[in-house]
Order: structure tokens, then sequence, then C-alpha cells
């Protein structure tokens, strides 16, 4: 069989994707810029029929009002999964399409390197095949879809495009009309078509000869990410009237030397959103790779080239956060508003082409080259397929779906407090507010990335007495503030606290006028305060259930 090894890599990718399927919300899985967000975000768009509102509407339940523009667009293609399927069904599709994508997306481009190389793919299936799977396997973050995962689906049909110009098969030009409308384009993909646009500049003074085919082929990427993202571009540049609080953001504070070791780190580690797990098995294979080809009078210049490249993006990300940026920031908001440091999210797609790249050589120029070639595959295979978050997460003893969002318990507190959720407002201490969200309560807290500056004000009334107490807490919400979240100094930037907890708030201060001034009347706290009354609270009841990871203390305000 031509494609034997992608049969059996494949699967191997449906045992990763299986506990998905069969666990369904009993699943465990990531927390982090997942439960605690883009998970509810999708379900309120669905819920509250958002998905083709204007920029201007808003959402009511969250902070009295949050704009349409600062949630998914209705041309997301996660939206319409939400739509079609229950949320945790559309989340196993998205893993799914994601890993899939990612699999044959890496293992066609690197056939297609090969082929072009050598002449042949086919004596290169083990290094493609393995390269393929554990990128396949990388712990991808979740609501970012295709933006890594299917980078190199796109890159193949760039280059295809790119070679074969208006002779390219049709199929090229509809995977870079179709991959859009499933991946980010301000978190990764206006960085990736930044750098396909520098090759098609570099292709023309090299060559003295415009490529339309390719050209036209970034254009029609472009237009319609752009499209897509109708509503943050009319929010970012069209609607003078609305001003987000990332006007503040204060992403810059490192000196020189701080700035070059977190571009170091970056090289080494990652960010906890491009993960690559590369430092153990494919960076010493990748060096070994090159001092065996210089060994035999080679020169891999593409593997150095993306090695070099890996650590340019890495640099660039540290430096991002150098201190010298603050007076440019400071004057051109765009510099303040958008991550220009997002340039590592190419990483990923990057690592795995040097470690195919690399094993090609290894398999090539070693003796018993293919049994090190499997060696490193298996290696890297076994540090990947434990990250699956069934796996991650369990061992963590992290929630499951359903632990997490309580659904009984939260039907338990709407049933005692007797009014219909639009009448009253609620915020959440020790725990997330996007909990509440789902279960259809109303909330002054919450965690957007886009967030009217004036609303972010008016909350650091309630919370600063609390603020005053940790520098820490109060830089961290300053600086950045997309967590509008009732802090407490006694429990930090600790938003998981169970029915096992026995921590308790001794000395809570907050702004409780003014938070009953935003319309607020009940508080949810994972933990219980002991100086309730002098905040002008009245403790009402505990929740709790044994199905229910949660312990809520619910309490009324005034």
């Amino acid at each position: 069989m031509k494609h034997k090894l992608l049969v059996i890599a494949s699967l191997i990718l449906a045992a990763y994707l299986l506990p998905y399927y069969l666990l369904g919300e009993d699943s465990h899985i990531r927390v982090h810029d997942n439960l605690d967000s883009n998970i509810v975000w999708f379900k309120l768009v669905v819920e509250n029929n958002l998905i083709f509102a204007s920029p201007n509407e808003m959402l009511p339940s969250i902070i009295n009002g949050l704009p349409r523009s600062a949630l998914p667009s209705g041309l997301d293609a996660m939206v319409w999964m939400y739509a079609l399927f229950e949320p945790f069904t559309a989340y196993t599709l998205n893993q799914t399409i994601m890993r899939v994508v990612a699999l044959f997306g890496m293992y066609f481009l690197l056939a297609y390197y090969f082929e072009k190389q050598t002449g042949t793919w086919t004596n290169y299936q083990l290094p493609i095949t393995g390269a393929a799977l554990t990128f396949a396997l990388l712990p991808f973050w979740p609501s970012g879809a295709l933006s890594m995962a299917g980078m190199p689906l796109a890159l193949l049909a760039f280059m295809k495009i790119r070679d074969f110009g208006r002779h390219a098969k049709k199929r090229y030009w509809l995977m870079l009309a179709l991959i859009p409308f499933h991946a980010n384009f301000i978190l990764a993909f206006s960085f990736f078509i930044s750098i396909i646009g520098v090759i098609w500049l570099l292709d023309w003074i090299r060559y003295k000869q415009l490529n339309w085919p390719f050209f036209h082929s970034i254009v029609l990427m472009t237009s319609i990410f752009l499209i897509k993202n109708y509503m943050v571009i009319y929010s970012m540049f069209l609607d003078s009237a609305y001003v987000p609080h990332r006007e503040e953001f204060e992403l810059g504070d490192k000196d020189a030397v701080g700035a070059f070791q977190l571009g170091i780190e970056n090289f080494l580690f990652a960010h906890t959103h491009d993960e690559t797990f590369h430092y153990r098995f494919i960076f010493p294979a990748a060096m070994a790779a090159i001092l065996l080809a210089v060994w035999k009078r080679m020169v891999p210049k593409l593997l150095i080239s993306l090695l070099a490249a890996n650590l340019i993006l890495s640099i660039w990300y540290g430096y991002w956060y150098w201190e010298g940026w603050r007076v440019p920031k400071d004057t051109i908001s765009l510099l303040n508003n958008f991550n220009f440091s997002r340039y590592h999210f190419l990483h990923p797609l990057l690592w795995y082409l040097v470690f195919g790249l690399a094993m090609g050589i290894i398999q090539k120029r070693v003796f018993l080259g293919k049994f090190i070639v499997l060696m490193l595959i298996l290696s890297q295979v076994a540090i990947l397929f434990p990250l699956g978050e069934e796996s991650k997460y369990s061992e963590f003893d992290s929630f499951t779906y359903k632990e997490f969002y309580s659904e009984a318990l939260f039907d338990d507190i709407k049933e005692y407090i007797g009014e219909d959720p639009s009448d009253y407002r609620v915020v959440s201490i020790g725990m997330h507010p996007t909990i509440a969200q789902y279960n259809g309560l109303w909330t002054l807290d919450t965690y957007n990335t886009t967030i009217p500056l004036s609303y972010k004000h008016s909350w650091r009334e309630v919370i600063a007495p609390e603020l005053e107490k940790n520098g820490s807490l109060e830089h961290y919400f300053d600086t950045w503030g997309s967590r509008l979240y009732l802090y407490v100094d006694e429990l930090g930037k600790n938003y998981d606290f169970t029915k096992e907890s026995d921590k308790q708030i001794e000395q809570l201060d907050i702004n409780t006028e003014h938070l009953a001034s935003m319309g607020g009347k009940y508080i949810l706290s994972a933990v219980p305060i002991q100086n309730y009354e002098e905040n002008d609270l009245t403790f009402e009841r505990v929740f709790e259930s044994p199905s229910s990871p949660w312990k809520i203390y619910l309490y009324k305000i005034g």
C-alpha cells in the first residue's frame, strides 16, 4: 500500500481522539483560555441569536452590555458548529478536524518537498509520516482551531500555486478559501500570510518577474480573512466612539537582558498556546543532522534556515516585551493594541518541518538510519500522546467538562433565587465568571479580550481596596485587565477553589456600594467570607452536590 504508514498514523491519531467520543462531557479538558472563556463565548453568541448581529449590538447578560464585536464572528465555522450541535459535541468535532488536517497537511507538505528535492518521496515515508503524526499530536490550543494546525496545509497550497501558477489544481485554491473560516487571522494567520508575502517579494526580486497566480492566492486568503473579521475591523478602525480596554495595555516592562532571556526561553520551551516539545529530541536531532550533513560535505540550507527562523522569531517575541518599546507603543495605538510578537505561532509548523528534514538526513546518511528515525518518532510520540487532554488533566486532578460547569448545581441556585436571571446580576469569587455565564446567569464580571475601557474603570472601583493590598494583582489588572474578576488579595490569581479546599477569606475589602450601583445583587463565592457583614453582605446559604466539585456560598448584596 502506497500510504500504509499514513494509515498506521491515522489509527494512532484515532486512539488519541477516542476519549472525547467515549467519555463525552465526562472528559477532562483544558481550563485556561478554553473552559474559562472561548467555549462560553461561542455558546452565548448562538443562544442570544447574535450570529449576524451588528458590531454595535450588545450582549446584555455580560457586564451590562458586551459589544457583539468582542465575540466570535458569525462567519467563524466554530460558531456554526455550536449552532448545529451541543457545545461538547462541537468541541469534539473541532478537535477531530484540527488534528486530521494537521496530520494530512504536514504529511503531504513534506512529501511534496522530498519529491522536489530527491525525485521521490516514497523513500522517505518514515520521516514524513513521523513528523506529520507528532505534529498532529501537539497540544494545540483548542479554540485556535486551524490557526496553527492548518498552517502546513495552507503552506502546501501556497507552494503548489507558486510552483505551478495557473496550472495548479483547483483544490489548492479551495484550501486557501476554506481555511480562513476555521482559523484565527489576528492570532496567527496574519503573521503566516505576511511571511508568505515576503517569499513572493523575494521571488520577484530574485527572478525579476511577477508571479501573479501566487500573488492572487495571497490576496484571496487575506481578503477572506478580512471579510470574516469585519466586526473586529469595524471596531478597531471605523467605530471612533468605542474605546477598548486594550488602549491601556502596557505589555512591555523588561530590560534588555530580561527580554533576551524571555526570547531564549521561548526558543527552547515555546509558549503555552503553541507548545512544541522540541527540546528533548527534535532540536538535538536537527543539530546532529546538520553536523552529519557538513561532515558529508553537504549544506542543508533549508534546515539551517528553519532553525535560524525559529531563533529569530523567539528573540523577536522576547524583545516585544522590552521596555524600549514603551514610547512607540504609547504613541501608536495599533502597536499597543495588536500583539506583534505572535510570529512565534509559526513555531509548531517550523519545528516539525525541522523534524522531518532532520530525520530525512539521518535516515539517508547514517548506518541503521531508519532504526534511529523510528526511535526518534516513538520517543516524540511517547512525549506527546500523554498530553492528550483526558490523560494530562485527569492526572492533574482537574475538572471534567460536566464538573466544571455543574449545570444541576446552578439550576439549584437559580431556583433558590427565584427571579428571572435578567432581573439581577451576579459576580463570582474564587471561580471563573464564565461558569455562571454558561448557566444563564447575568454577570458583572467576565473574561474577554475586548472590553469597553469605561467599564474596566468602573469595575476597578469595586476591587480597588483589594488591589491596594497586592501590587502583583494591581499591576496585572491595570496593565492588562482582560479578566474583570473580583480579585481578593488572600486568593491571588487562583480561580479554582473546590469544595475540598479549606481556604476562607478573613478580610474582604470591596466597594459594595459601587457594585450595587452597577446592578450587583449576589456574590457566588467558592470559599466562605468571614467578614461578610462588614461588606454589607447577607449570607443566604451554601450550595453543593455530590456530582459537582464546587461548594458555593451565596451572599446577597445590601
